[in-house]
This record gives C-alpha cells, structure tokens and sequence, in this order.
C-alpha cells in the first residue's frame, strides 16, 4: 500500500491527480481538521508534500502511518512537527477525541463551517487497552466463537439486519471448535481486549458528540461512521532484529525502556504497552458474521461494513435502516453535495481524476436512492463487481465466483458456472473500469511488486 511498484496507480503515494475532501470543501469556504491516521504518503518523505496541512486541512493531530502503538504511537505528528505522547497515560484513541472535540472548540467560535477527519486506528491491531476497561469485558467471550456466531446472526435476522433465508457460513476451516480450543481463557482476554478498544473508541467519538450538543451545532452536522474492510485475520510477527527502533510502526522497546513482546502465543497476555498481538482469524471469523473471507480479500466479509449517518435536521426516520448498497467513493461524492461545493476538472494546474461516486443525500432524506450501474473492488490482487443483486468475485489468481446477493449475500451458492454469459459480461466491464482508473490485474502487479 506503502510501496511504489512503478505502476501508475500504486506509486504508495497521493498523486496530484487527486483531490482530497478536504481541498474541496477548503475552497467552499469550509474550515478544515483531522486527528488520526494518514496512510496515504510514505512516512520517509522529507518534503512532507503530501500530509494532512499540504493537502486541505488548516489542523492535524494523528499519524503518519496506518497502525501502531497506542500507548507510544511512531509518528505521532501535530501540524508539521513530530511529537511525543503529551502524558504519561496516553492512549491514542483517547487523544483523537479529544484533539478533534478541541478543533470543534476552535472552529465553533468562528461564522464559516466546518468539516472534521476522524480515521481511528481501533481496534486494528495491536490489541492495547487499559486494563479497567478490558475489565469490563472478563467474562462476555467465555462461551467462545462458536456461541458467539451463533448468537449474532439470531440477533441480526430479528433486527432486520440479514434476511432470514441467508445461511450462516461455516467456521473458517483453520479454526477449531470452541469446545476443542486450547487456551480458552487466553482465547477470551483477546476478544475482550479488542472490545476494550472498541469501547474506548466509542468515548472518544461520545466526547465529539457532546462537545458538538453543547455548542449547539449537533442539530445541523452530519456524522458518517464506518469502518474501511470487515475484520482482520492478520497474524503477528515480530519486527526483523536489525530493524531501526524509530522506524517502524512496530517498536522493539516501551517509553520505559522495556522489550516489546511479539507474537499470538498464550505466554503473552494482549493489553499491555509492553506486548504485541492480534486476535486473528478465530475472532475476525465472528466479528464478520454472518459472512466469509476478511480483511484483503473482496468477498462480503472483507468490504461490507455498515455506514451510520446522524443529521437530526435532515435525516427524520430515527434509527431506521436502508439497505440501499453504497461503496467508499460515494463519501466525496456527498460531502461535495451538501456542502454545494464543486468538485473541480483541474488543481493546481493538473488534470482531476473525474468524481464516479454517488451522493448518499436521498438515501438519507428518503432511504433510496438511484443506484449505481455497478461498483467495483480491487486490492492486493483481489478482484469484484457488484451490479445490483449479482456479484462477481475472486481471489487473486482464482476463478470468477457469481452470487445473487439478493437471495446469498453469505456467498455460499456460487452460480458462475450455470451463468457463464452473466460472468463474461460482467468480468468485461470490471476490466474496462480496471483500464479506466489504473488498476492493473493480478499478473502485472505482482510482477512489479517482485521487482520492487
């Protein structure tokens, strides 16, 4: 993501054919901040041309980076300026709330409008919480995976949230039955750290809500929360031992000097500024319920991820859901709309990748919206095109897979080989879009990532 294969659309880097929301919605007469992370630009770049102050925002507090630690986090950068941790209870979650309820502050005093960033970093790995809110959480994962999964997907089917003739899909294969797990007490202390950072994060979002009630502009903003992939199976490992301790977002030692312990082993209880770990695929696995796959891959259970949106002015059907399909370029597309900006053809002199999202305004106003002729995915390989109810996906150097999301949105009845016309015609728009926006297929990007 961080690394430049020489291909024109994986430079591991902003390119000045794009436009962020921010230098949009700057030039509507918008104020602008951030606080959280930017992994859109290498870290090592001296001239800083592309963090958050050269690229539309008036303030920044957050990383330059995409994970890291919570207690000691590289990067941590306020304007221009690398900085350390500000206390010695520090926790990253924390401070992006309350950095951004202190930019609310800011911009309130003044006439003109605001728009605010907010990209947490949890509960990607590592899994650090404090200890009192982990507490909390003891005891709610110790019936295990298996419960849990269950669980869920009744809770979901009664809220409407999954249709009832969708199929829960089977554990993941690598992943044992909860009853035949070793180390369940380890197993549950991951899952309730995780859930601790989740909490913390919910704080912090709390903390803008009401910083944004108390000076009376709540009524009048629109909030969209998602998460940018479903749940993440990744492993962990340590850093190289020859690695440069300030360069990397995995750190060998503490603040205090002590050794950072790597690894998913149940030697290592996860929470701790001095430990390293995640919850990998036993609890991605339920986190994604009902669906299969996860993070990097392109089936439901890597990119579905539900968006909320509270705009008490606009939006009148309190807690309502729509299930109208919507992808992550839809968002620039609706920030210009109700902000009545206008997305420009030039910047700076160079030609704008013209805007293919669609504004999600009516889907808040009525819950519909005219949908997209069809969206598309690709990343590290992975490949898929949605047009209306049916589905076509693969994983990269696989065959095509066909679902009717409609009727299969688990993705368990893969119809591409009843439906060869429908695969070839989709599969050939999905290359067409490819050639448009500088995606290039699996062979020539691993090729060029071998010769990076």
């Amino acid at each position: 993501m961080m690394n430049d294969y020489g291909l024109p659309g994986y430079r591991g880097d902003l390119n000045k054919s794009s436009v962020t929301i921010a230098e949009v919605l700057k030039s509507a007469g918008y104020q602008t901040a951030m606080t959280g992370k930017w992994h859109v630009t290498p870290r090592s770049r001296a001239d800083k041309g592309n963090w958050p102050l050269q690229r539309g925002f008036d303030r920044f507090f957050g990383t330059i980076d995409g994970a890291g630690s919570f207690y000691d986090p590289a990067t941590l950068t306020r304007q221009n300026e690398t900085i350390a941790p500000e206390s010695k209870d520090f926790y990253y979650t924390d401070a992006i709330g309350e950095n951004a309820a202190a930019y609310i502050e800011e911009f309130s005093a003044k006439p003109s409008p605001f728009f605010l960033y907010m990209p947490f970093t949890a509960p990607h790995w590592p899994l650090h919480c404090p200890e009192d809110t982990v507490a909390k959480y003891k005891d709610t994962y110790k019936d295990g995976w298996d419960a849990l999964r269950e669980k869920r997907f009744a809770k979901q089917k009664k809220l409407g949230l999954v249709k009832t003739n969708w199929e829960l899909t089977p554990r993941d294969k690598s992943v044992p039955a909860w009853e035949d797990a070793p180390n369940k007490e380890w197993e549950a202390r991951r899952m309730a750290v995780y859930a601790g950072m989740i909490d913390r994060l919910d704080r912090a979002i709390a903390r803008v809500v009401r910083t944004l009630e108390r000076k009376k502009l709540l009524e009048n903003t629109l909030i969209l929360f998602f998460a940018d992939n479903g749940g993440c199976a990744e492993g962990m490992s340590a850093p190289p031992p020859n690695q440069d301790p300030n360069s990397s977002i995995k750190p060998t030692k503490t603040r205090e000097g002590l050794p950072v312990r790597y690894g998913n082993t149940p030697d290592i209880l996860p929470g701790p500024t001095d430990t390293y770990t995640s919850y990998a695929t036993p609890w991605a696995n339920t986190s994604n319920t009902p669906f299969r796959m996860y993070k990097h891959w392109v089936h439901e259970g890597g990119i579905s991820s539900p968006l909320v949106a509270h705009w008490p002015a606009v939006i009148k059907r309190r807690n309502a859901m729509s299930s109208e399909p919507g992808h992550l370029i839809d968002i620039m597309a609706t920030c210009v709309d109700v902000a009545k900006a206008k997305y420009p053809a030039t910047w700076k002199g160079e030609r704008i990748q013209p805007m293919e999202g669609k504004s999600l305004d009516p889907v808040f106003r009525t819950g519909r919206r005219t949908p997209h002729e069809a969206i598309y995915w690709e990343h590290e390989g992975n490949q898929a095109i949605r047009m209306g109810q049916w589905k076509l996906v693969k994983v990269h150097k696989g065959e095509w897979e066909l679902y009717d999301i409609d009727a299969d949105r688990t993705e368990l009845n893969n119809l591409a080989t009843a439906q060869p016309e429908r695969v070839k015609a989709m599969s050939a728009k999905w290359e067409a879009w490819a050639k448009r926006a500088n995606v290039a297929p699996w062979q020539s990007w691993a090729q060029a990532k071998k010769k990076g």
